[in-house]
């Protein structure tokens, strides 16, 4: 008898030992999907019973849809808290409750970049290099971004009293705003750059973007645009509805712009252009890049399939699913990837990767011209017989690689290192006064050596160390920047971006071959004859 009691302690003990293995093994996850959902329950209670830490069941449950989705290994299928999916809101909308006011931090104060058209700031009048120094009487000083973004917002009709400093004008200005509805606008920049050839920046794809690329094709057309450069670089997508809306534009009744296929209730469905395309012999040249994800590689994917445009750059992100967004609760959703999408022509564009890290450093590698995967992607077809490839993004019809920074130019950021916002500071500054001095007199001035010496002079004074030797090679990347700047503020976004677009080695070959075809045929035939002629 002694025996047998020695032998039951002693298996007590292993179990208690080895954390209770021997006395649960009968609890391992089999079973029908009842028996795991007691046994779910059954560890939840006991680790908010017993755990040595207290935790708020709440919050187990949180972290149990967490692990759940986890355990998917799929990035983009994610539980939104209320934070996430306002906005989520926001992006896809293009819409919120606010001043209309794009801002940064500049020395600590908050800086406005640019008051957006229509809206509450526009109409009072905050210009561009305003400082925003307090609100509702509070100061400002040393607000983070996120922190400013958020007390600036807020539920339309409600009021907010800011105080700003302006360059040139002695005391503080004050303004009494109302909130309202914002609408923030997908297409970023529409212009002409020279007499024939316009340029459209599309980011992202929301609510409002077929709507606003047809707005803005109708405007550039009546200003004598002959052919179009279509910016979809470092869009990262958006709305599926709104890249298939936006694809129509430039497609035929009954051409395909995109498949889906997926378990979920109407996740398998081809869809097809429904209406005539209005500007049929109007060539468009596509710029994408390694930031071109989602909808923009839908509207890529489908021109080029089509021929109806020439896509130059380098391969996209390839971003190939969809997401269905279920919401839960008032504040709260669940983004879940349901179906994969294929281009015409079949391609999917979903990158194969082990990772997310995996997926970026293959979009890098592309980026520079090293996809080592080019070879073994399977080949498709487009409409005229051109030979794409799937499997790995949207590869462009002709490589174009970005402008990159020089050795000295590498050098010269390295040793600003940490001190890139005090940099960023210097050159609005400067560029404020350069404003309220009236000092540029033309969108295209010319930045002289003096003032660059004035940009490293005030960084010096800052105790931040940028050494002769280093400074040589990168005195044009400093003018560059410094030019921007005061653009930007004494101008207008409009007038920053056409001088952007002046040293943009992408854009200048887009020109180059938009100028040369009098039709998208044309332009299309050009991917057969070289790499892309950089506009003189």
């Amino acid at each position: 008898m002694n025996r047998k009691w020695l032998l039951v302690s002693a298996m007590a003990g292993v179990a208690l030992v080895t954390g209770g293995w021997l006395l649960q093994r009968d609890s391992s996850p089999q079973g029908s999907v009842y028996q795991q959902a007691r046994l779910f329950d059954d560890v939840l209670s006991r680790v908010a019973d017993f755990y040595v830490d207290s935790l708020d069941e709440r919050r187990l449950y949180q972290m149990a849809i967490d692990g759940l989705l986890d355990q998917l290994h799929d990035p983009y299928s994610t539980f939104l808290k209320p934070d996430d999916f306002r906005a989520l809101t926001e992006q896809t909308s293009g819409e919120y409750g606010g001043l209309g006011i794009q801002i940064d931090v500049r020395n600590g104060w908050i800086t406005v970049i640019a008051p957006l058209p229509d809206t509450p700031a526009e109409r009072a009048g905050v210009q561009s290099g305003d400082e925003i120094v307090a609100l509702d009487g509070r100061s400002t000083e040393n607000w983070k971004n996120d922190q400013a973004v958020k007390e600036l917002r807020g539920t339309p009709g409600t009021t907010v009293e800011i105080k700003i400093r302006r360059a040139g004008v002695e005391e503080p200005i004050t303004f009494k705003l109302t909130r309202a509805k914002i609408h923030i606008r997908s297409v970023q920049a529409a212009l002409l750059l020279d007499d024939h050839v316009g340029y459209i920046s599309l980011n992202p794809v929301s609510q409002s973007s077929a709507e606003e690329v047809a707005a803005a094709i109708d405007s550039l057309t009546g200003r004598g645009m002959k052919s179009l450069i279509f910016d979809l670089r470092n869009n990262p997508g958006g709305l599926l509805s709104q890249g298939i809306a936006v694809s129509d534009l430039f497609l035929d009744p009954g051409q395909e712009v995109v498949a889906t296929r997926g378990r979920a209730p109407d996740a398998t469905h081809a869809y097809r252009d429904a209406r005539e395309q209005r500007w049929p012999k109007l060539p468009i040249v596509t710029l994408v890049n390694g930031g071109s994800a989602s909808a923009a590689e839908i509207i890529a994917g489908a021109l080029q399939d089509h021929d109806r445009a020439l896509v130059v750059g380098t391969p996209t992100f390839g971003k190939g699913l969809v997401q269905s967004l279920y919401q839960l609760s008032p504040q709260t959703a669940l983004k879940l990837t349901t179906a994969r999408w294929y281009t015409p022509s079949g391609r999917t564009i979903q990158r194969a990767s082990r990772s997310e890290e995996d997926q970026i450093a293959a979009v890098s590698a592309a980026a520079q011209g090293k996809d080592t995967s080019t070879d073994s992607a399977p080949v498709f077809h487009t409409d005229a017989g051109r030979a794409v490839r799937g499997g790995g993004g949207i590869r462009p019809d002709l490589f174009s690689a970005p402008d990159t920074f020089t050795t000295a130019e590498r050098g010269f950021m390295r040793v600003l290192g940490s001190s890139v916002p005090a940099f960023r500071d210097v050159m609005t500054a400067f560029a404020l006064e350069l404003k309220s001095r009236h000092a540029v007199a033309s969108e295209n001035f010319v930045i002289t050596p003096a003032m660059i010496e004035e940009v490293l002079s005030r960084l010096r004074q800052r105790s931040v160390p940028v050494p002769d030797s280093v400074v040589t090679g990168a005195r044009s990347l400093i003018g560059e920047e410094l030019g921007y700047e005061t653009v930007r503020y004494s101008f207008g976004r409009a007038a920053e971006v056409r001088r952007r677009m002046q040293q943009d080695r992408q854009v200048l070959e887009a020109i180059g071959l938009a100028r040369r075809a009098r039709s998208p045929q044309e332009l299309i035939a050009l991917a057969g004859q070289g790499a892309p002629t950089r506009s003189p």
